[in-house]
């Protein structure tokens, strides 16, 4: 459990807690030390289940017409690959999962008809190592034993467990992962990703010509997944450094490689992915964003589940009214809510371009009844979240020789540029000043993704061959990046019509 208030309150960290940090402790082992004072603590939060009955969603360029799945059917007899695996007569179920910095969603797919049959998300129970990648390898390396992956593992088995389907119908898994969260599931070293040329096991292996791709086949059942024992299991393929498995699979979601017109992804999280150009030429880039936008580093921050604060409207006497995901009580602010927040404060002029309130205040009232409220130190955390994800999309701008301005279409991935609210997002310079009709907001493009490898080997493949040609394009080298970082830290829109050399 992470305690959010009184940990004073608390016995001291018993031996079988050593492993943690900050604010976690174990809930079975923390006993209340004194007879007064209040303890707020919470569990891991997961989001509803729901089961789904639509086909999956895809761009018209990308729609499959028909599945061509490794996994199919010969009478009586499952195959994968051609080879028999299994004798039965139930469905050829698929599971996509997409494993986040902050959250995890899993969804099964059958296989014969594409459609999507259940998903289920939570928050990823990793964050006890850290709130980024870069404390997560930090900790995987000072720590025996493979927490991290056992953590993980444990939370996803019962996950599945839980899902409306029976697991054992269930013959391939995609793995869908930025780099340090794709290998920490493997089990693989990490830490080459945490320092230059950030390049993880397989990318060396790639690189000095001993593997002819980044992506990773295993079976399922080495990670003791409740599929059916001969499942297998695939690791999209990393792009370059931190632009991991999650950023090929918003490619194989959104094909720029197959489109004619400039196209821009960027999948805003705690580590940003970016990608820009078309099927001439593409270029990647990583934008060490924080946790910031995911609800992190903020005072009364949570990710957007059940009672976040997902909007924010002020009236004309600056009183705000908020819409809560689920309508209940709120308990915090989710991204989409900050960055309403944030517009609110710069329409009304109650926040300047550099972060600021304008009355001298450090804090601003969300909600009195809960307490909820905004600092100014979450401004700070936000401006320099923002300021990392501006900087790299000018940066690749400049790389790839246009204006921000040229790019025919924004894709805004993820689950929090899905409900981001355009005006907002770009009147404090989160994304650029574009048309609203040039920008698209696709939710999280990762799990499409891995859908689409689920239902396509053919596609798998041709992903894997764009990949090898993609261009990445090392942000901290440029020597005008800092400038766009200040630039990007400021609350004002983001210019699109500067030709960038």
């Amino acid at each position: 459990m992470e305690v959010v208030e009184g940990q004073e309150c608390l016995t001291p960290r018993s031996e079988s807690e050593r492993h943690l940090s900050g604010a976690f402790r174990l809930s079975c082992c923390a006993r209340l030390a004194t007879d007064s004072g209040v303890v707020r603590a919470h569990t891991l939060r997961r989001a509803t289940m729901q089961v789904e009955e639509g086909a999956v969603l895809l761009p018209d360029h990308v729609r499959l017409e028909k599945p061509d799945p490794a996994v199919t059917r010969d009478g009586d007899r499952v195959m994968l690959d051609g080879r028999e695996i299994a004798r039965s007569t139930g469905p050829l179920l698929g599971l996509a999962l997409d494993i986040g910095t902050t959250t995890v969603v899993a969804r099964v797919v059958d296989l014969e008809s594409g459609r999507s049959v259940a998903t289920a998300s939570f928050e990823n129970p990793q964050r006890f190592g850290g709130s980024d990648v870069m404390a997560r390898i930090q900790y995987d390396s000072d720590h025996t034993g493979r927490l991290l992956q056992r953590t993980l593992l444990g939370y996803l088995s019962r996950a599945i467990r839980l899902l409306p389907v029976d697991a054992r119908c269930i013959y391939e898994v995609v793995l869908a992962g930025n780099s340090t969260m794709r290998d920490l599931f493997l089990g693989l070293d990490v830490r080459g990703i945490g320092q230059k040329p950030y390049w993880s096991e397989t990318e060396h292996a790639f690189r000095t010509g001993k593997a002819s791709t980044t992506a990773v086949v295993r079976r399922a059942r080495d990670f003791q997944l409740p599929c059916h024992p001969e499942a297998r299991l695939y690791a999209l393929p990393i792009v370059g450094g931190h632009v991991g498995g999650d950023a090929a699979a918003c490619l194989l979601a959104l094909a720029p490689h197959r489109q004619d017109a400039l196209v821009a992804i960027m999948d805003i999280g705690t580590n940003t992915e970016l990608f820009l150009g078309n099927r001439q030429r593409l270029l990647s880039a990583s934008c060490p964003a924080g946790p910031a936008f995911e609800g992190r580093a903020i005072r009364c921050g949570m990710p957007g589940l059940e009672g976040a604060i997902a909007q924010v409207r002020l009236a004309d006497d600056h009183t705000p009214s908020i819409r809560v995901i689920g309508g209940g009580k709120p308990e915090g602010i989710c991204g989409s809510g900050l960055i309403d927040l944030l517009g609110e404060l710069r329409r009304t002029g109650l926040l300047n371009e550099f972060g600021r309130f304008e009355d001298g205040s450090a804090e601003f009232i969300v909600h009195p009844e809960t307490g909820i409220s905004f600092h100014e130190s979450d401004v700070n955390e936000l401006a320099q979240a923002k300021g990392a994800n501006v900087a790299g999309l000018l940066t690749v701008a400049k790389a790839y020789g246009v204006s921000l301005n040229q790019i025919d279409r924004f894709y805004l991935a993820g689950g929090f540029g899905r409900h981001l609210d355009l005006a907002a997002a770009k009147r404090i310079g989160l994304i650029p000043d574009l048309p609203d009709e040039r920008i698209v907001q696709v939710g999280n493009a990762a799990i499409e993704g891995a859908t689409v490898a689920l239902l396509s080997i053919s596609r798998r493949r041709e992903l894997e061959d764009v990949v090898r040609g993609i261009g990445h394009v090392e942000l901290e080298t440029d020597p005008e990046f800092f400038d766009h970082f200040v630039q990007g830290c400021q609350f004002v829109p983001v210019g699109t019509t500067e030709v960038t050399p």
